[in-house]
């Protein structure tokens, strides 16, 4: 296949677990012998992966301009994937119009619409109620799943709420979490142990908020208790973008130690003690927990933490969602070698349980190919998908035209 992805921003694995689920999807079709061009309208920051470097094309679109018309005219892609709602809001109709018979296929990265309800849910003081879930993100992101012809979605407990509450097919969703390598004999006889680590870590994009608002928390609830019974213990505060109000909660004799962006994951993971992860709002999958698991490193974090992670198998660490509970269980683990070491021998489990790369990437391909022999009569099955196509998108293309328009007046 010829595939276009049309990315949000530029992958930045380093940064966020967003960089790098994207390429993993990047691996998994190169694997398949698929061309793959990736397009973004964001800038580039020094952090972006080098997409050349893995022989990908890379191109720089424009928002709001006939140029990604023409562009993608030429290209004429098999395949279309656009990473979060608000690309295929941008470029949909775009794509719809230039390359009909293309499979369009959305990468959620995680239900953002859960996200928010739970952050008003949060901020409002109160418990999350169903009718959160009917804020505007989520209905603009749902009218997103059901114009695609297929939605990526990374957490079994995003998959029940879609098919549960806002009744969508199964046919239009795939259940497709983070690809991992098996870890090896040798990977794992390389891991330090309890006793040759010290100290807990705790590592975020500050970009996005339930990161912001978890380090704030970790600040005020949980580091000062933790600190009191474990005086000579240190919370290490790791994250790409961290703004000057991240910097200010920086104290040495608080052991409270931000430490700005990390140079490498496993520099710090394979070091630490524990990963604390008090995540109070959000959705998808944590990469962070998942990573810690990668570097024997166990983790306590809250139930939304760990949602879609662990299945049916035991949490490699403590899973707690009050300030009280969160600090007791980071305690106990901290002090106990054998807690600890059971904690570690957990996150081996769950890795190669529920994400293997091999059993997952294979089931995507197969769905793709099968979409690929069937689109003509599943696009027919999805009349909710073409009445929003022609409503929704409708309005999407005409202020689209008219930014064009008024670009173009500024232009001459």
């Amino acid at each position: 296949m010829n595939v276009l992805i049309i990315g949000k921003v530029w992958p930045e694995p380093q940064s966020s677990a967003a960089g790098s689920r994207m390429l993993q999807l990047i691996e998994l079709f190169q694997h398949q012998g698929w061309d793959i061009t990736f397009a973004s309208a964001a800038s580039k920051s020094k952090y972006s992966t080098s997409l050349e470097s893995i022989n990908i094309d890379s191109v720089t679109i424009r928002l709001n301009d006939p140029s990604f018309d023409q562009f993608i005219e030429d290209l004429k892609p098999d395949l279309v994937l656009f990473d979060r709602y608000m690309t295929e809001e941008q470029f949909g109709w775009r794509v719809a119009e230039s390359c009909p018979n293309a499979i369009r296929i959305l990468d959620t990265e995680d239900l953002h619409g859960l996200r928010e309800g739970r952050n008003i849910a949060l901020k409002e003081g109160r418990s999350f109620h169903q009718s959160d879930l009917l804020n505007s993100i989520s209905l603009r992101e749902i009218a997103s799943v059901f114009r695609c012809d297929l939605s990526l979605i990374i957490s079994e407990s995003e998959m029940e709420l879609l098919e549960g509450f806002y009744k969508i097919d199964l046919s239009l969703v795939h259940y497709i979490p983070f690809m991992i390598n098996s870890l090896t004999y040798l990977d794992i006889k390389e891991w330090k142990g309890f006793e040759e680590r010290e100290h807990f870590v705790w590592i975020g994009n500050f970009l996005h908020e339930p990161n912001l608002d978890a380090v704030q928390y970790l600040k005020k609830e949980i580091w000062p208790v933790i600190r009191k019974q474990l005086p000579k213990a240190e919370l290490h505060i790791y994250g790409a973008y961290p703004k000057e109000k991240v910097f200010q909660l920086n104290n040495e004799k608080e052991g409270f130690l931000v430490k700005g962006r990390a140079s490498t994951v496993e520099s710090i993971f394979s070091n630490s003690r524990i990963l604390l992860a008090p995540i109070r709002f959000g959705a998808g999958l944590k990469g962070k927990c998942i990573e810690a698991m990668q570097y024997g490193l166990p983790s306590v974090t809250t139930k939304i933490g760990a949602e879609g992670i662990p299945g049916e198998l035991p949490w490699p660490g403590a899973i707690a969602d009050s300030a009280e509970q969160i600090i007791k269980e980071a305690i106990a683990l901290y002090t106990s070698s054998t807690e600890w070491d059971n904690a570690q021998a957990k996150g081996v489990e769950i890795l190669y349980k529920r994400f293997d790369k091999q059993k997952h990437g294979s089931v995507l391909i197969q769905r793709i190919e099968k979409l690929r022999d069937e689109l003509t009569q599943h696009r027919t099955n999805n009349f909710v998908g073409a009445m929003l196509q022609h409503q929704s998108m409708s309005s999407t293309k005409f202020m689209g035209k008219w930014i064009e328009e008024k670009n173009r007046s500024k232009e001459s």
